[in-house]
């Protein structure tokens, strides 16, 4: 099915490349920070089930079901072994989420590269931005050689390295392009525009596969720094367990649902299965990869999440509690710092902590963006269809990817840019049912072609037990806003969605059950 835009063969350290940063992002980071109110061991004991038994069946289940439905996504494993009516559900509620996605990435990119006017832009975020620019040129570059130059994997990598470490240090001392965020957000949604459409070879699997080389220097860095510092926890500052319910200061947070839907990347998370059944199934080169690249990636999130716990209880010890990026990037700085001899690098490893993680965020974006695309182009399709059986009408309209990514770059953009924040509070539920629902489209593919399918179905109903609780919580809490008076739309579009969100659910899960149940009388 090679077409050399999306589906390009790949071999596996760059195919593992483009999936690990996809999935990883910001999310193995910022997850186990915000849920550290309830202790470390509860973040650590779900990183860990979580991770092995949850997310890697997830992921790996996802990626394999892709391969056996021509590459398409879960939408389309839903429609050929649970219905066409369910297929649209999913795509629309997967659609929804991964433009607020888009939104909220853009944004975080944007504020990473500039300040709310160009007065508030700081040298840092001027060197970031640098940086990120010079790092896609590089990328083109490598993409250019190794595909159309067939230079050597090995000599293209090196040499791919060493200009990271040129173009970091070049951005950090010239850094000339001073802009606003709101300007920012409209040159990303220019270059996703640009990125979701490319061939896959040209930016999408090079600056991934460099882009991981960012985050295994990250992932060593950080292990040098709790090895070589091994600090003790102080309870006092990081207990163990914090209770049940604990009072953030934001009102009560509940350890159920609140842990399973905040440490979402590093132990399972809904937006894996887009990516595995998105983009990586497209890329895969030989079966056998399969399980290294979607298993093996969510084992490495789970050091990630451990490392980033290490970070945040030396971060309370040393008063770096700022932001997330500032717990991350401090705590391991510091570790690192407190090593004989390391005393100087404290600045340099902040901001090449900093610059990891923006990278990671423009990297998740950039695949976000072509999952929207390809989400928008498949609810127009019938069970079975590809795009290019779609030879006239409004439906070839529809389906042609330049108009499947401006609908969606627009529509993140501007949400984006109007105020996601107001909703975002639901991302994380929606996140998991994402989870849930994927675990259901493989547990039935599964069943119909009379595998094993039982290793899918506890994480599938806890994850959706977790979601449902979780979507009422927020209809609860919302609704106290809402009557306290005073609330803009933000609490009413929370109710509303959330609201759906659940009936969703509940009817995504009937006809999935009954799908199972079939499969159990015929068996």
């Amino acid at each position: 099915m090679e077409d050399g835009v999306d589906y390009v063969p790949a071999k596996a350290p760059v195919l593992m490349g483009h999936h690990f940063s996809s999935i990883a992002g910001a999310g193995p980071i910022t997850g186990p920070i915000n849920a550290a109110i309830f202790g470390w061991l509860p973040v650590t004991l779900w990183v860990l089930v979580g991770g092995i038994f949850f997310g890697g069946v997830h992921d790996f289940g996802a990626l394999f079901a892709s391969i056996r439905h021509k590459g398409q996504t879960i939408g389309e494993i839903i429609a050929a072994n649970i219905g066409r009516r369910a297929k649209r559900l999913f795509i629309i509620f997967a659609y929804l989420t991964l433009i607020l996605v888009v939104a909220a990435f853009a944004s975080i990119v944007a504020s990473t590269f500039g300040g709310a006017t160009v007065a508030d832009t700081t040298t840092s975020q001027a060197s970031v931005a640098m940086v990120s620019i010079l790092f896609i040129f590089i990328a083109i570059v490598f993409g250019f050689l190794v595909y159309r130059r067939n230079v050597p994997m090995g000599l293209a990598t090196v040499l791919g390295v060493l200009a990271i470490a040129v173009v970091m240090i070049i951005g950090m001392n010239f850094h000339p392009i001073y802009l606003s965020s709101g300007s920012w957000m409209i040159i990303v949604g220019i270059y996703i525009a640009i990125a979701s459409v490319t061939p896959v070879w040209i930016l999408l699997q090079p600056r991934d596969y460099l882009s991981s080389f960012l985050l295994y220097a990250m992932l060593a860095v950080a292990v040098v720094g709790v090895v070589g510092a091994h600090p003790n926890i102080d309870a006092t500052l990081f207990p163990a367990f914090s209770g049940f319910t604990v009072d953030n200061g934001n009102g009560i947070q509940y350890l159920f649902p609140v842990l399973f839907t905040t440490v979402a990347c590093g132990a399972i998370s809904g937006f894996h299965s887009l990516v595995s059944s998105g983009t990586t199934s497209k890329q895969l080169d030989k079966e056998k990869d399969a399980k290294p690249i979607a298993y093996g990636g969510i084992l490495l999130e789970c050091v990630l999440a451990m490392l980033t716990l290490c970070a945040i209880a030396y971060a309370r010890q040393i008063g770096t509690t700022a932001s997330a990026t500032d717990i991350f990037a401090g705590g391991i700085a510091g570790m690192v710092t407190s090593i004989p001899g390391l005393a100087g690098t404290q600045n340099t490893l902040y901001t090449l902590l900093v610059l990891t993680y923006s990278a990671f965020c423009l990297t998740s974006l950039d695949t976000a963006t072509r999952l929207s695309r390809f989400m928008f182009q498949e609810f127009w399709l019938e069970p079975g269809e590809t795009v290019q059986d779609v030879k006239s009408g409004p439906r070839k309209v529809l389906v042609n990817p330049l108009v499947a990514t401006a609908i969606s770059v627009v529509l993140g953009i501007a949400l984006g840019m109007t105020g996601y924040s107001k909703i975002w509070g639901l991302f994380g539920a929606a996140n998991q049912l994402l989870a849930g629902i994927g675990l259901l489209a493989v547990a039935t593919w599964l069943g119909n072609i009379g595998r094993n399918n039982k290793m899918f179905l506890f994480p599938m109903g806890f994850m959706i037990i977790v979601t449902i609780c979780s979507l009422a919580l927020t209809v609860k809490n919302q609704l106290q806003i809402i009557q306290a008076g005073g609330a803009d739309w933000g609490p009413y579009a929370q109710v509303i969605l959330a609201a759906l969100l659940i009936v969703l659910a509940i009817v995504l899960v009937i006809e999935g059950v009954q799908t199972l149940s079939k499969q159990r009388a015929k068996a």
